[in-house]
């Protein structure tokens, strides 16, 4: 009768025993060399323990966490991107199918299941095929790197512990089994198999077979096929040298060789064998590695960074953003077109962005010569930044205009003398005239700026100078009227913090400034006095989903909402009927509906280096900049309304009125349609435009407006051109 296992178990264990009891009856003379053996026995255990003092101890190995990266949200909760040194999401083994895990077992540890944490046999094939010469392992049809002799577990152990290395050493390797050894011990097969396809690395900065099942093939681990999990197994023994987007056949060769290793361990039939060798490989990662909004990110990524140091890229956070993917891609879209518009212009002087791309060398090195632009769109009332587009490509250059491009904002910063006046009591009616403007400088040269119009319109109002940007009317309101003091300080208070010197230059935008300074700084006008400086974080969540961070937007009430109101129907005004008119609502470029209310200012420096365009509704704000990065003419007769305000308009349009067609087709408003700014606490007088007095029988008609003022600040008298020369208006205050 045959013995079973248990029999052959006791049967050895009394022959052991039966051989031990007659050693003990030996000579006294083995006695000695039975204390040398236990000592030697003593030395080598604690030789062993000594040996990995410090690697990871069992309780390290208990409470183990692979790296996670940490996902970045836009507001509604869609991912934007990952940041990690590693780009990770774990997965349990339990919801796998059977193929994933037997394809890595196949081809890297066949006795994984059967062995103690390490392989005699196949420690002991490595160590004769790194005996044999090359030239005849070759002949065997070996590769040289199969039957490395590691387990799965030992893989795990080196790749999960930074203390035991990859260093070619029989110290290392002796590490590596002991911890190993822990391993087995402390988790059952199916947790070591999980740990060890949660943390592998499978090429493009993936680790882990979630994440790559994600990028190879656009689904989940769960979904994949078994010509898809080979693949993955075929990767991991080597990223780069199997890719099947690198290296096609190496990698097919591999993943068919993984199928037949599958069939040998009977975990697929032959002919599936056969049928899954049939599918084509993925010629294109199914999800880029490149990231929406990358500016945007970047951004992101700092602050989270500044706050939560190298747990940003390892503790798997949860960061919700401000950005609205939608709304960025809105942003994108109009800026290309702004690019393109502006580069298909005939004299257009400057290499465009697809001629760089094309031959990129024959440039040197002196960075991207191409256009340049930036676009910001913020919640006025919030901070929050709903979309933002901070330079032409982000692979040519990382360089966030948005937050370090300093840059002449020019007649946009007019927006900031006219509050300072209105504030200090001056009415929208004032009458200054446009005539020369002479200064002299400090070295005793003359400066002497000019309108974009060259012919002097004599005296005009405020609103109407405002309206139609004319230079020495806003110099001498800085200058003569204001004090240039008192508008760097409104300046300062509306959020800009980059230094202004205090020269009659700057009332025309002549200081360097960052664009989301004055994003920041238009905020008071459209929330009729408050400023909110912009952010790009929600709230950070950790892996558990406890809340780490929730910034807390940084709002400061800056102005008099009747001052506020007054300024905002002076941007009106640029966008109805100035400067801004173009680009904003006409069809031919913004056709922003005039049902929309708008507001905002158009900016153009000297030469047309750069334009402008910042503007608002009552729920949003947006600022456009084009230019180049080494400041040069973008093309003679660039301006802001013509350049920079079309995109503003587009993108309102699309926002509030969206993409549909007339079959119904396209996407719907992303934004309801705004209330307009309330008029309360104003005044009003009919007023003439020459004099700025109240309109009467004694002036022509034609010279007649409404005029919006802060109480006190009316004109008390009637214009009256029936006398000898023109009445001069005269104002409570004087």
């Amino acid at each position: 009768m045959a013995r079973t296992f248990s029999d052959r178990l006791k049967g050895g264990l009394v022959t052991s025993w039966t051989a031990t009891r007659t050693a003990l009856r030996l000579p006294v003379v083995w006695v000695p060399l039975l204390f040398v053996t236990a000592g030697l026995v003593g030395f080598s255990w604690g030789a062993w323990k000594n040996l990995c003092v410090d690697c990871p101890s069992i309780a390290q190995i208990h409470t183990w966490e692979p790296q996670q990266t940490s996902k970045v949200l836009d507001r509604e909760g869609r991912l934007i991107t990952e940041l990690g040194i590693q780009r990770r999401t774990p997965i349990s083994i339990d919801a796998l199918p059977d193929h994933v895990p037997q394809a890595f077992v196949a081809i890297e540890d066949r006795r994984f299941y059967r062995h103690p944490g390490f392989d005699l046999r196949g420690i002991s094939r490595a160590v004769i095929l790194r005996a044999i010469p090359a030239p005849l392992v070759r002949l065997t049809g070996r590769s040289l790197r199969s039957g490395g002799g590691s387990t799965i577990t030992q893989q795990l152990a080196r790749n999960m512990w930074e203390e035991i290395g990859f260093e070619v050493s029989v110290e290392r390797k002796l590490k590596e089994l002991q911890v190993a050894l822990e391993l087995e011990r402390a988790y059952s097969k199916d947790q070591i198999l999980e740990a060890y396809m949660n943390q592998i690395n499978l090429g493009y900065g993936i680790w882990g077979i979630q994440t790559a099942s994600r990028h190879y093939f656009g689904k989940n681990a769960v979904d994949i096929n078994p010509a898809e999990a080979a693949l993955l197994a075929a990767i991991a023994n080597n990223p780069g040298g199997y890719s099947p987007f690198n290296r096609p056949e190496r990698s097919q060769n591999r993943r068919d060789h993984v199928l037949r290793r599958m069939a040998v361990e009977n975990f697929i039939s032959n002919d599936e064998m056969r049928s899954w060798q049939a599918v084509p490989l993925p010629t294109q990662r199914a999800q880029a590695t490149t990231t929406t909004a990358p500016f945007f990110t970047e951004w992101v990524r700092q602050e989270a960074q500044s706050r939560f140091g190298s747990q940003l890229y390892t503790g798997g956070l949860t960061i919700y953003t401000t950005l609205d993917l939608e709304m960025q891609g809105v942003a994108e879209d109009a800026m290309t077109t702004g690019f393109e518009r502006i580069e298909g212009r005939p004299n257009f002087p400057h290499p465009t962005y697809a001629e760089y791309m094309e031959d990129p060398e024959s440039f040197g090195s002196g960075g991207p010569p191409f256009l340049q632009g930036l676009f910001v769109v913020t919640d006025p009332h919030t901070g929050q930044v709903l979309s933002l587009v901070g330079g032409r490509d982000f692979s040519q250059s990382e360089f966030n205009r948005v937050l370090q491009a300093r840059r002449q904002p020019g007649s946009a910063f007019k927006a900031i003398v006219y509050a300072a006046a209105l504030e200090s009591g001056i009415p929208a009616s004032q009458i200054i005239t446009d005539s020369p403007v002479i200064r002299r400088e400090a070295d005793g040269s003359e400066w002497r700026p000019s309108n974009f119009d060259p012919e002097f319109e004599g005296d005009v109002t405020l609103r109407y100078a405002f309206r139609r940007s004319i230079n020495t009317v806003a110099i001498k309101l800085a200058d003569e009227e204001v004090g240039l003091e008192t508008v760097a300080q409104m300046a300062r208070r509306l959020g800009i913090q980059s230094a202004i010197p205090r020269v009659p230059s700057m009332a025309i935008g002549s200081a360097d400034l960052l664009p989301i300074e004055m994003a920041e700084a238009y905020s008071a006008f459209a929330t009729l006095g408050t400023k909110v400086r912009p952010f790009p974080i929600l709230r950070v969540e950790s892996a558990e989903g406890d809340t780490l961070w929730t910034p807390q937007p940084d709002r400061i009430e800056v102005m008099d909402e009747h001052t506020a109101r007054l300024m905002v129907s002076l941007l009106e005004d640029v966008v109805d009927r100035g400067t801004g008119n173009l680009g904003v609502r006409s069809e031919a470029f913004g056709h922003l509906p005039y049902e929309i209310p708008a507001a905002g200012k158009t900016g153009t420096t000297n030469n047309s280096t750069d334009v402008w365009f910042v503007g608002f509704t009552p729920t949003l704000q947006g600022a456009v900049w084009f230019g180049l990065d080494q400041p040069a003419r973008i093309y003679t007769g660039a301006t802001g309304g013509r350049d920079a305000a079309p995109v503003w308009g587009e993108f309102m349009r699309r926002v509030y009125m969206g993409d549909q067609e007339a079959n119904g087709e396209g996407r719907g408003p992303l934004m309801p349609m705004p209330e307009p700014w309330p008029l309360e606490g104003l005044t009003t007088r009919e007023v003439d435009n020459r004099t700025g007095l109240l309109a009467s029988q004694w002036c022509p008609a034609d010279r007649r407006y409404i005029e919006y003022y802060l109480p006190g600040t009316e004109p008390t008298e009637p214009c009256d051109d029936s006398a000898a020369g023109r009445t001069q208006p005269r104002w409570p205050w004087q």
